[in-house]
């Protein structure tokens, strides 16, 4: 018989009312939610103590690797590892303490950790047996053979003529040598071929150009930095070169080769646009508004001269430089020079620029100039921006030498 409350196939009708019993909670389900929520704060504070642990070794372990690292690395710094066997001058001022022989052995490049050699000398004994003078030393010494040569024994350095040197901003190559050869210190021929030969391990050098242009008179001319350098008598020429190749390394820093990246350009032709600019400025001051007339001239070649830079610098290095020392006759490295004949810049540097000349190069005046012009007898150089504005300043110029002539003229009469 079928119920009321179903169908024959068993379906529930849905017009009739289903009766349900109550839900029971008991009190077995209270209790095992309870452990359930005890279990699960157990879990939590067993993955918190894992992470920590985790933390802790990963912290001991960056530690640990560091380190060990940094023994390494003064351990090969105090063993002379990877250091460049290449001799160097080395000068201990009178009076230098450890602390002070250690900066400037790192400023140098012979050691990484001053810090170390200081410990190591004090270890040693060493430190009141430092001898001043020049000293022949390279990066690949281990610190104990490091103090060595620098303890040598007074009548060593005594007999060294110790001499200085000064070199003025804008001096040529060929002037330097000459003037090293006449104090003594080595042949002037010999430095030129080594110092233009280069290849010294100097990190400037690796932002040269890979094969130097045929049209190149002195491959290095512009990397002899102007300074009073110390020197002593009949050395050898490849000492002297890196003497003056690390003073040049240690004048351009990252900061001025991230502004030539900035500016993009080389290396070799902020140099060679530098030694234009210290032979026409008549002084500092000046020099960023003289970088920028030629800045503009490379800019906006149809606003000058077609790209032709004109300055007179350039044509009297031919004249005074190249040709009295060339060996034989060559027009197209006269004109490659010449920059009222090669267009843009010339092959290459025409003196060795000062630091502030290449930093007018590297961060020249925001001018419209074309044109300048010196009285070279006030030491004023006048700007222009037109031929007009050029053409009327050299007329003043020369009325105010005129002036001046005529001055002089009638003082003497007196």
């Amino acid at each position: 018989m079928i119920s009321k409350s179903e169908n024959a196939l068993g379906e529930i009708d849905i017009d009739q009312p289903v009766q349900t019993e109550p839900r029971r909670t008991s009190s077995n389900n209270n209790s095992g939610s309870k452990k359930s929520k005890k279990k699960k704060k157990k879990r939590k504070h067993r993955s918190v103590r894992i992470y920590g642990v985790l933390i802790m070794l990963t912290l001991v372990f960056v530690i640990s690797i560091s380190l060990a690292i940094g023994i390494i690395e003064i351990g090969k710094d105090m063993l002379g590892i990877n250091g460049s066997q290449k001799l160097v001058l080395f000068t201990i001022p009178e009076g230098a303490t450890t602390a002070e022989i250690a900066e400037n052995l790192y400023e140098d490049g012979i050691i990484k950790i001053p810090k170390a050699f200081i410990y190591f000398s004090r270890l040693s004994k060493a430190d009141a047996s430092y001898v001043a003078g020049n000293h022949e030393i390279s990066a690949s010494m281990a610190y104990e053979t490091l103090i060595d040569e620098l303890k040598k024994s007074p009548d060593v350095v005594e007999e060294q003529s110790v001499v200085d040197v000064m070199f003025p901003e804008g001096i040529s190559l060929y002037d330097a040598a000459q003037k090293l050869e006449a104090n003594n210190i080595c042949n002037a021929d010999r430095f030129l071929y080594y110092f233009n030969t280069g290849g010294f391990g100097y990190e400037f050098e690796n932002y040269l150009p890979e094969s130097t242009s045929r049209l190149k008179f002195y491959a290095m001319e512009g990397y002899f930095f102007p300074d009073t350098y110390t020197f002593y008598e009949e050395m050898e020429p490849e000492a002297v070169c890196r003497k003056i190749y690390m003073n040049f390394d240690l004048k351009i820093t990252d900061e001025d080769y991230a502004r030539i990246n900035e500016l993009g350009t080389t290396l070799d032709e902020v140099i060679t646009l530098a030694s234009m600019v210290q032979a026409e400025a008549a002084n500092e001051a000046e020099m960023p508004d003289i970088a920028s007339v030629f800045w503009n001239r490379l800019k906006y070649p149809e606003n000058f001269g077609g790209g032709k830079l004109q300055s007179d610098p350039t044509s009297k290095y031919v004249t005074q430089v190249i040709k009295p020392n060339i060996e034989l006759e060559n027009q197209q490295i006269y004109d490659a020079y010449d920059t009222y004949i090669c267009v843009g810049l010339p092959a290459g540097a025409i003196g060795n620029p000062g630091i502030a000349a290449i930093r007018a190069v590297l961060y020249p005046s925001e001018t419209d100039y074309f044109y300048f012009y010196a009285n070279i007898d006030t030491g004023v150089t006048y700007f222009a921006r037109t031929l007009e504005e050029h053409n009327a300043n050299i007329e003043m110029v020369r009325q105010q030498q005129a002036e001046a002539d005529a001055l002089a003229a009638a003082e003497g009469e007196e």
